[in-house]
C-alpha cells in the first residue's frame, strides 16, 4: 500500500473526471490517494509522495493547460530522485492529430532531468494520431486518452493502466477492507 499524490489540471472537467476514476481504482487496492488540482500548488505539495500520478490535457496545437503551464517553474525545482511518476493525458487524436497528448513530453522530460523514474508508459497501438511528442518508439510517456473520439475505450484503458502503474511502482494490489 502506498500514499499517492494524484495531481491534475483541467479546464473542461474531463481531466478531473478521469482523475477521480483513477483515484477510485488506486484506492480499491488499499492505497491512500490525495487528489489535488495543480492550480496554485507549489513544489512542496509534491514532496511527500514517492509515487506521483500527474494528469493533463493537451490543447489545440500542443498547448498546455494553463495551470500546468504556470507550474513549470515549480516543477523544474523539484528533486524527483527516488520518485516514480506516472502520467495520463487527454487529447484529440483526430482534430489535432499532430499534437496528440504532447503535454506529457514536456513534463516527463522535466521529471527525468530531475532524477525521477517514469512508469506507466502506454502502447500507441489502437490510436489514429499522426504524431506526438509524447511518443517514444511504440509507447506514449503515459496513458493517452481521447474522450471525444474513443470514449468507449477509456474505462478499459484506465483499468489496465492503473494495474500496470501499481505493478511498476511495486505496490501490491490488495482488496480494500
Amino acid at each position: 500500500m502506498a500514499h499517492i499524490g494524484l495531481f491534475y489540471g483541467t479546464d473542461t472537467g474531463n481531466t478531473e473526471r478521469i482523475a477521480k476514476q483513477i483515484k477510485t481504482l488506486l484506492e480499491e487496492h488499499g492505497n491512500t490517494v490525495d487528489m489535488l488540482e495543480i492550480y496554485k500548488k507549489t513544489k512542496e505539495d509534491m514532496a511527500p509522495y514517492e509515487l506521483l500520478v500527474l494528469g493533463m490535457p493537451t490543447w489545440y496545437d500542443g498547448e498546455l493547460q494553463g495551470d500546468w503551464e504556470e507550474f513549470i517553474p515549480e516543477m523544474e525545482q523539484i528533486d524527483f530522485t527516488g520518485k516514480k511518476v506516472a502520467f495520463f493525458g487527454l487529447g484529440d487524436q483526430y482534430g489535432y492529430a499532430s499534437y496528440f497528448v504532447d503535454a506529457l513530453q514536456i513534463f516527463a522530460e522535466i521529471v527525468e532531468k530531475k532524477g525521477g523514474t517514469l512508469i506507466g508508459l502506454w502502447p500507441v497501438e489502437g490510436y489514429e494520431h499522426d504524431y506526438s511528442k509524447a511518443q517514444r518508439g511504440d509507447k506514449f510517456l503515459g496513458l493517452a486518452l481521447d474522450v471525444d473520439n474513443q470514449e468507449e475505450l477509456s474505462d478499459d484503458r484506465i483499468n489496465k493502466w492503473v494495474g500496470q502503474v501499481l505493478a511498476e511502482a511495486e505496490i501490491k494490489k490488495t482488496t480494500a477492507v
